[in-house]
Formats: structure tokens, sequence, C-alpha cells
């Protein structure tokens, strides 16, 4: 009986086989390791909830608050530091103008 070899020649070993590294053996061998592939499983997914009618309730109360802040305290940071590096920016480039229109001598 033959062995099974990948593309580039390295011997390849069945997933059933629990002597089997999770590192390379060889320079251009690869085999995955049984904790990657646990982590990206199908029940990883599980434990994530559905939490989109609780942000649309959210959303959606008339409540005077503008949308841009109903996220609550992180979007009023987020707001405010997006403000501010705006109103810098737009009198830094004033700043720049004006220096650049009066040449020296």
């Amino acid at each position: 009986m033959q062995a099974l070899r990948d593309p580039l020649g390295s011997p390849v070993t069945s997933r059933s086989d629990s002597r089997a590294s999770p590192l390379p053996t060889q320079a251009g061998s690869s085999q995955v390791s049984p904790a990657l592939i646990r982590s990206f499983s199908s029940t990883a997914r599980n434990r994530l909830q559905n939490r989109v009618p609780e942000k649309q309730k959210l959303f959606q109360e008339d409540n005077d608050i503008p949308l841009y802040l109903k996220g609550g305290f992180v979007d009023n940071i987020l707001y405010r530091v997006t403000m501010a590096l705006s109103l810098g920016g737009s009198v830094y480039s004033l700043y720049c103008l004006g220096w650049a229109s009066f040449p020296r001598n």
C-alpha cells in the first residue's frame, strides 16, 4: 500500500492519528492544529446572541436624542473626538493658509 502525499511530495497523515503532531514536520508540509479547528468550528457561533431586536428598539425610541448619540457613552466620546479633530484641522489649515499668504522677505 502506498502512502498518501500532498502536492509537494510530503507524507500526509490522517486526522484520526492521535500521534500526529499539530506542527509541520517538514518544510512544505501543512497540518492544522486541532485547537485551531475547534476554535473555528460551528459550535463557536452558538455563544453569540442576536442583539438586533434590542438595538432596533433602542434606535427607534422617540426620546429627542440625536441618532448619532443613541449608542450611549461610547458614541458621545466618538462624536466629541471627531468634532475636536475636525475643528482643530480646520483651524490649523486656516493658520497654514495665513502663514503661506505672507511670504518672508
